[in-house]
């Protein structure tokens, strides 16, 4: 799916810092706020999704689902088309590996409906976390580059269960932060996942496989390379929503013409 040339990968996969208004400082304000609120929203929930039933969890599905709705309103249109289509290709990745394959299993061996709006949110908080680094876009970029070959290295050595199949993802993080247009927006969110699936598998919200089903791959609780896979949601949305867009004019329903001499339609 990358297409590199010259430019580097996804050349039309390029970040707009289009959260926020004002001056540069005010703008990574705004972005450090966002991401920092949003964070706290998704720690609440995982917190609170470890004590509740099924209806409960349909409860924090609705509250998410609005949550997500109020933070994307100050996005712009192309924006929101980009949150529309990780949520969508999350959603398929999250049925195809929970539900089907059996990669990790939610506590109540379901899909929380809270789930789907949250990759919404997680894509809205990794972007306001590349704004709030907006002057300082390496270090953000050195830090996730860091982090993901640090945590992949440990996996296959120190840590407690043998990493391998989440080690096969950090290259490809790598390899987008090193020559995607994109890669402060894919930095954010990579920080953003690991945060969230470090603290969501230690409290028990969900649960990695010690191996692949089917391959005996072994796999880390969480693995390096889930959060690494999320950039592959990110190229879908930088990608496609554009052309998406485009195609909505198309798509509209013809306007309706009155019949000559009749007054009806």
């Amino acid at each position: 799916m990358p297409l590199k040339r010259a430019g580097g990968l996804c050349p039309r996969a390029r970040f707009k810092p289009a959260l926020g208004t004002g001056t540069t400082s005010s703008r990574e304000r705004y972005g450090s706020k966002r991401a920092a609120a949003i964070a706290a929203y998704l720690a609440a929930l995982l917190a609170v999704d470890t004590q509740v039933s099924l209806h409960g969890q349909l409860l924090l599905g609705a509250l998410t689902w609005t949550v997500l709705v109020l933070a994307a309103r100050p996005l712009t249109v192309e924006r929101r088309a980009q949150v529309a289509v990780v949520i969508c290709a999350a959603t398929v990745a999250e049925v195809t590996g929970s539900i089907v394959w059996g990669v990790y299993t939610y506590r109540l061996h379901n899909l929380p409906t809270f789930v789907p709006p949250a990759h919404g949110l997680v894509f809205i908080a990794g972007l306001s976390l590349s704004q709030a680094f907006q002057r300082r876009t390496g270090l953000l970029v050195v830090t996730a580059g860091l982090g993901a070959a640090t945590w992949g290295a440990l996996g296959l050595t120190v840590l407690p269960r043998t990493d391998a199949a989440g080690a096969l993802g950090v290259p490809l993080l790598l390899a987008f932060l090193w020559r995607s247009r994109a890669r402060a927006a894919y930095a954010g969110v990579f920080l953003v996942v690991a945060g969230l699936e470090l603290y969501g598998t230690a409290i028990g919200t969900w649960r990695w496989a010690p191996a692949l089903p089917g391959l005996g791959i072994p796999d880390g609780n969480p693995p390096s390379g889930v959060a690494s896979g999320y950039v592959w949601f990110d190229v879908m949305a930088l990608l496609l929503a554009p052309r998406l867009l485009a195609l909505l004019p198309r798509l509209r329903p013809l306007r309706t013409r009155l019949l000559p001499g009749t007054g009806q339609v």
